[in-house]
């Protein structure tokens, strides 16, 4: 067996970077020289503020080195000093806070800011943080959808404007991306990231790092990213959120951790622990985790906060006996700052007279937070203009939450091109308890949801098509319930109208975080309405709008088109009647599996073999008696208005050398794609590969690149892709972090989705 450390770079195309000289030695996680274990865990050269950092340091006190690792939650919309928010107050003027959460808006930030900066001893300023996941003003798609666009541009260019609107109303800090990997549809916050497959997650994940942070953190349009939540968090048990989860260390390695990693090459400013235990111990209380490998393997001089209240749980846990032990296992596990409750701050001075903690690992905690604040420029410009805060959409912030809504649908069914519909249709339908809603922005909408008014899916349709008739008609509402007539008079408009569009899914509140669905089939009757529209006979499309996978019933069949639009945000109705008329072709894929029943969960495309694979033919093999084999979409899934070819993989050398690929030599894969239909459209290249024999059973297929192009009518192009070390091994069971690449066969696949058929072979000796 021969045996690479892995380089953390997760290109989204393909790319590496050698792991040479002093980065490639950090990132294979050997540590520095005369780094003392568990203190020093900075990169190898200081950084610019180091000195103003240990200078600071030398001049604060105990309470207030405590004080730099608390994080207060404004709970009101009130101004400084008000209700709930007195506490905070009171620490910033003693110098005993480090940062505020759920306080935005340039005025109230200013006003708390000048208490710490003008009325504390030190003057330290203090970071805002907030949780803005898809947007603060703009919303744009939930990430899961932004995820099924398959371009890292897409979550590049939503960062960039939430950045923008949120440092401008006084926010240095966005709690996102989610780099969280699931196989859990029911789980609520599959909404919140990328789906199930890391490699299309850590692209997408490093590209909103690249955008919240840019090139400066000090710049007024930049914050801090944060990458959450380290670790498992997506494998919680029965999708249950905040659960269990037992996970090997490979597969955790495999599965979990890559994303994380690629925030970090990407220099994500901070992260965030896990709410749930890892294989029996607490994220939290996770030395290995947080700090055997965030801060020591990879080398991470970030900050590590904690989760909302999640240092009080452990004892909740069972892992903790009481505040004190909360506060000693988390702080010595690598916690940095604590989010909400209180118990560093509580019992950090006994815990460090006690020998619990060491004061070395509190200026080490506290240095993190000092040089992060340094980075957002906060000692030299500590308040935001007021004249110049963003307190609404601006024209171009709408055009590009627009465009990247349309650009994250996924077109499931297209039976005779029932879609795109003619702009030249004199009468429309509009169905479905979401044709006529304002509910599209998804979860985490944040307390500014309500505003401004997402443009709905019939007011689109009625914009695209000014001279036809639209007539709304919801059957049901958003529960699927009906006033015992309210279908029939949907069936009614249906056959009135020349085309209907059905608009069903969820809304918001089952999707997110606590959002747990144990039936992920469409709520109530929404599925009754759809079947009537259908036994009407009247021509129609169905619309879904929603934050996770579906189980989609037996309506499927009888539906001529069906198009995933997730939830699409502030112009999410104004995207899906760009796609329903022809104005966008759809591209995008499924990030994730559609399981066809709740009860084939977890299905994803991912997994091991087993020693008896499915076999229609034998019934001693891995199946249901009840169900076809396989999901009802896989993923990488996706229709377009034309059609593609995609071609066999082609590779600039068939044999290469295990030693090769561990001095940073490489494989080329091209792969030819055309346009056979007869309209412009995108389609995303994927390239899999899979590695049939190995020392840990590998899965049957696995990401390794994919590219969206874009091709006119007969058009041709070809796409390439570049494969490392970092592609074709794979970590082992070692706790110190053994990466392999193992000689033997490697079957590549390159096509349209996950169920690629054109195949070459690479043999690795």
């Amino acid at each position: 067996m021969d045996g690479v450390r892995r380089r953390t770079v997760l290109g989204a195309l393909g790319g590496t970077v050698a792991a040479g000289g002093a980065v490639g030695r950090l990132r294979r996680g050997e540590p520095p020289p005369g780094a003392p274990d568990g203190v020093r865990q900075e990169r190898e050269r200081p950084g610019p503020y180091e000195p103003q950092v240990r200078a600071l340091l030398g001049r604060m006190t105990v309470d207030e080195k405590l004080g730099q690792l608390q994080q207060l939650a404004w709970s009101a919309d009130t101004g400084p000093g008000g209700g709930q928010n007195a506490e905070a107050v009171r620490a910033a003027r003693r110098g005993r806070l480090g940062s505020v959460l759920n306080l935005y808006g340039a005025r109230k930030t200013n006003a708390l800011q000048r208490i710490a900066v003008e009325e504390s001893r030190l003057g330290i300023p203090l970071v805002f943080g907030l949780d803005v996941i898809h947007g603060l003003w703009t919303t744009f798609p939930i990430p899961l959808a932004q995820a099924a666009s398959f371009d890292p541009a897409v979550a590049g260019r939503d960062a960039e404007v939430s950045a923008r609107e949120a440092r401008s109303n006084g926010v240095h800090w966005a709690f996102s991306p989610m780099m969280d990997v699931t196989h859990e549809p029911r789980w609520g916050r599959i909404a919140e990231g990328n789906g199930e497959d890391p490699y299309l997650t850590a692209a997408l994940g490093a590209a909103k790092v690249r955008g919240y942070q840019g090139d400066n953190l000090a710049d007024n349009d930049r914050v801090a990213a944060c990458a959450k939540h380290l670790a498992a968090y997506g494998g919680a048990e029965g999708g249950r959120d905040y659960n269990s989860v037992d996970v090997s260390e490979a597969r955790l390695r495999n599965l979990y951790l890559g994303p994380f990693a690629a925030a970090v090459e990407a220099e994500v400013a901070t992260v965030m622990a896990a709410f749930n235990t890892v294989s029996g111990v607490p994220a939290h209380a996770n030395r290995h985790l947080l700090t055997d490998i965030l801060k020591e393997q990879w080398r991470f001089d970030g900050v590590v906060v904690s989760d909302y209240i999640a240092i009080r749980e452990l004892t909740v846990h069972g892992f903790a006996a009481d505040g004190a032990d909360a506060a000693r296992l988390a702080f010595n596990a690598g916690v940095d700052m604590e989010m909400a409750s209180t118990l560093l701050a509580q019992y950090g001075k006994r815990l460090l007279r006690n020998g619990r903690i060491a004061m070395a690992r509190l200026d080490d905690a506290v240095a993190r937070i000092l040089r992060l604040k340094f980075r957002l420029g906060l000692f030299r410009r500590p308040y935001v203009d007021e004249d110049a805060a963003i307190t609404e959409p601006t024209k171009a912030a709408r055009s590009a939450a627009r465009e990247t809504a349309a650009r994250s649908m996924v077109l499931l069914r297209n039976h005779r091109s029932a879609l795109p519909l003619s702009t030249s249709v004199r009468s429309i339908a509009v169905v479905g308890p979401f044709g006529d809603s304002p509910d599209l922005k998804g979860s985490w909408a944040g307390p500014w949801a309500e505003t401004p008014r997402p443009v709905t899916v019939a007011d689109a349709v009625k914009a695209a098509v000014p001279k036809a008739k639209v007539t709304p008609v919801r059957g049901v509402d958003a529960r699927g319930r009906d006033n015992g007539d309210s279908i029939a008079k949907a069936v009614s408009a249906a056959r009135a109208a020349e085309v209907t569009v059905v608009v069903v899914g969820e809304g918001a509140k089952l999707s997110g975080e606590a959002s747990v669905r144990a039936d992920i089939s469409l709520p109530g009757r929404q599925e009754k309405l759809i079947e009537a529209i259908a036994d009407s006979g009247a021509p129609f499309v169905v619309v879904l709008v929603n934050g996770r996978p579906l189980t989609i019933g037996g309506w499927l069949e009888s539906a001529p088109a069906v198009l995933e639009a997730w939830h699409p945000g502030l112009e999410g109705g104004h995207a899906i009647a760009d796609v329903l008329f022809g104005k966008v072709n759809p591209g995008g894929k499924l990030p994730v599996s559609f399981p066809r029943a709740v009860g084939q969960i977890p299905v994803y495309y991912n997994h091991e073999n087993t020693g008896r694979p499915y076999d229609p033919h034998n019934p001693y093999t891995s199946r249901y008696l009840d169900l076809p084999d396989g999901p009802q979409f896989a993923f990488g899934y996706g229709l377009s208005y034309t059609t593609f070819d995609v071609g066999e993989p082609r590779l600039s050398v068939r044999r290469i050398a295990a030693d090769a690929l561990r001095a940073g030599d490489t494989v080329d894969v091209a792969v030819a794609v055309r346009n056979t239909g007869r309209r412009t459209g995108d389609e995303v290249v994927q390239l899999y590969l899979r590695d049939p024999v190995a020392s840990i059973v590998q899965p049957v297929r696995r990401l390794c690149g994919f590219r969206r192009v874009t091709l006119g009518a007969g058009r041709s192009t070809t796409v390439r892709f570049r494969l490392s070390a970092e592609e074709l091994g794979f970590w082992t069971h070692d706790r110190q972090g053994d990466f392999v690449v193992e000689k033997g066969e490697i079957r590549l696949y390159a096509g349209n989705s996950s169920l690629a058929k054109g195949e070459r072979t690479l043999t690795i000796t």
